[in-house]
């Protein structure tokens, strides 16, 4: 089956939480999946795929967590919580949420920031982004196949979207956990792919003008 159902059911790329703060070694909360993200070599991965849609005038998107310095709204009801919270990590202005050069942002690209919750449709413009640009499909990539692209995959599908993981563009906070999590889970809410797979089937863009005049 084509990765791409019609040539309407345009595609974006996803980025998901590819920050300073999450990658870096010296700066990350989690030693495990900063390791995973570099030795798996995803960021110059995800980088050549972004220049791939850019060149395709597709969007690509960058959801990344921006918490208030005052930590407003944030809550101590998950573990993931509990650690941002001590840490102060992840607040806006600090290096933690800056995006590696490598993949942006371009000034044709979007950023969906969150200051508060576990996923990245949650309080933030995401949908409305997509919608406007007449987006159907996402490629998603990024960290972590733990929690965020999980969750962003079973929301996508919920508000009507198809879902294609990039497997090769992702990372867990260990290849076991990865591995059962892509195979167990993901596998229910998204076509497995590979960058160079996705690569070989964008299509062309299409605006919502066009999409509109030819129906």
């Amino acid at each position: 089956m084509s990765l791409f159902v019609s040539p309407y059911e345009a595609p974006a790329l996803i980025i998901s939480e590819c920050q300073r703060g999450i990658l870096d070694a010296d700066r990350s909360v989690s030693s495990g999946l900063a390791e995973q993200a570099a030795s798996r070599g995803i960021v110059p991965r995800i980088g050549a795929l972004a220049d791939h849609f850019r060149q395709h005038r597709l969007p690509v998107v960058h959801c990344i967590i921006e918490h208030r310095p005052d930590q407003a709204g944030m809550l101590p009801n998950s573990y993931l919580g509990v650690m941002a919270l001590r840490a102060h990590s992840m607040a806006a202005g600090t290096p933690d949420v800056e995006i590696p050069p490598e993949l942006g942002p371009r000034p044709s690209d979007f950023v969906s920031t969150r200051a508060t919750g576990l996923t990245a449709f949650y309080g933030t413009d995401l949908d409305a982004t997509l919608r406007l640009n007449g987006v159907r499909t996402l490629v998603l990539v990024g960290v972590s196949t733990n929690l965020a692209l999980p969750g962003l995959a079973v929301e996508a599908v919920n508000r009507g979207y198809d879902v294609v993981l990039a497997e090769d563009c992702t990372a867990g906070s260990s290849a076991q956990t990865h591995e059962f999590l892509v195979t167990n889970q993901l596998t229910l809410t998204a076509r497995i792919s590979s960058a160079e797979e996705v690569v070989a089937r964008l299509p062309r863009h299409v605006t919502p003008a066009a999409a509109a005049s030819a129906r």
